[in-house]
């Protein structure tokens, strides 16, 4: 069966998509740590980032640097933090979360909620900052 990320590379489940590639795929994270918190994925299903090849993994990473700079010109924060734990879902993926402080990357935090509105506004923010 097909991750969840790859249904969302289909089409078969939506996404707030902030950038697009014909390689990767940037969207919000819908459980967001931080008002901003983008996943970015290479489209074809792969587990394990770094199973990914060298050639690959680099234009995933200069990929998520665009997003991340386009975050940061939206979102007030001091950094947009990266995280990569690969454990909650089997698909490659690296979180982008903006961040003032050392905690503001921990997992553990409670999840912040949006409406599907604020939501929209947030992925046409970073879009256009893209």
């Amino acid at each position: 069966m097909a991750s969840i990320f790859s249904r969302i590379v289909s089409g078969e489940i939506p996404c707030y998509k902030v950038a697009e590639t014909e390689k990767f795929l940037a969207f919000l994270d819908i459980n967001p740590l931080a008002k901003g918190h983008t996943l970015v994925i290479p489209k074809r299903e792969v587990d394990y980032l770094f199973d990914l090849p060298d050639g690959e993994i680099a234009e995933l990473m200069v990929f998520a640097k665009k997003v991340a700079l386009a975050i940061g010109t939206v979102v007030p924060c001091k950094k947009v933090g990266v995280a990569v734990i690969g454990l909650e879902v089997p698909h490659a993926h690296i979180h982008l979360v903006p961040i003032n402080g050392i905690y503001d990357i921990d997992f553990k935090q409670p999840k912040l909620k949006f409406s599907p509105e604020e939501f929209l506004e947030i992925t046409e923010s970073i879009r256009a900052g893209f």
